[in-house]
């Protein structure tokens, strides 16, 4: 008989196992982009070396949140068939890999109003949640995990995904518990040179991959520039074509030009 060993994953795995079986039902569209950043992380360097509290990451979260504030339906949440919902503040769903029990676990973390929080606010908020403790009971950082919560880790899958379904068809409760835009950079820990693209139950979610020097083409002449691969899933039942090339297009001159920094 071959050796082997048989190894558990954590708990809070099973709510992330239903969010991918929901989510490859919704109708996505994904774009995959480029954008050069060589500018704007030099200045987010010499801000680091005047003690500002920044990072890259709580940048693009505060660029994004600005960007989809002028592009509401991108982040809108449908309504029965014929309306959306569009809500006033950003509320962001991240992505912190924390250590339980001895594994490394992706547990999602909700920073609100983000379109209103300056960039050292967003940036002590992902700096606190790395460092909460947590255990295999909580499923979302900085909510006590409730006998409901709890309760469901024991049900059966269909049971579960159930819940997902009427989530997203009651966009208030949806909004609550993981806000209306989703950005996971967990592409920034490798070092491969390419995107890859997330599920998602959200109405917009983006996928941060690693930075890489390219050469690109600048004023007719061949340089070499700092390149970010970003993938962006966009809800098709809420936005159309159009308006989403009219906001990737905006997102990517906004994190060109540092907007924010």
């Amino acid at each position: 008989m071959a050796d082997f060993r048989l190894k558990y994953f954590p708990k809070t795995r099973i709510a992330t196992n239903d969010i991918c079986a929901i989510g490859i039902r919704k109708h996505h569209i994904a774009a995959m982009i480029e954008i050069d950043v060589s500018g704007s992380r030099e200045k987010i360097k010499q801000l680091k070396n005047s003690n500002a509290r920044i990072s890259l990451t709580a940048w693009l979260i505060k660029v994004i949140s600005l960007t989809i504030k002028e592009y509401e339906n991108v982040a809108a949440y449908l309504a029965g068939k014929r309306k959306v919902v569009i809500f006033k503040d950003i509320n962001v769903s991240i992505i912190v890999e924390k250590d339980i029990n001895g594994h490394k676990v992706p547990i999602p973390l909700i920073i609100e109003k983000a379109n209103e929080r300056s960039i050292e606010s967003i940036f002590d908020q992902i700096a606190a949640a790395r460092e909460h403790q947590l255990t295999d009971k909580d499923i979302v950082l900085h909510n006590k995990s409730k006998k409901l919560e709890r309760f469901y880790y024991i049900l059966p899958g269909f049971i579960r995904r159930l819940f997902w379904q009427y989530l997203l068809t009651h966009p208030h409760f949806a909004y609550s518990k993981m806000g209306n835009v989703a950005i996971t950079s967990v592409g920034m820990l490798g070092k491969a040179n390419g995107w890859f693209i997330p599920i998602s139950v959200h109405p917009v979610c983006f996928g941060i991959g690693n930075i890489s020097k390219k050469p690109v083409v600048v004023n007719d002449e061949i340089v070499i520039r700092e390149m970010v691969n970003i993938s962006i899933l966009l809800d098709h039942d809420v936005v159309d074509g159009g308006q989403m090339a009219r906001f990737i297009s905006d997102l990517s001159g906004n994190i060109e030009n540092g907007i924010a920094l």
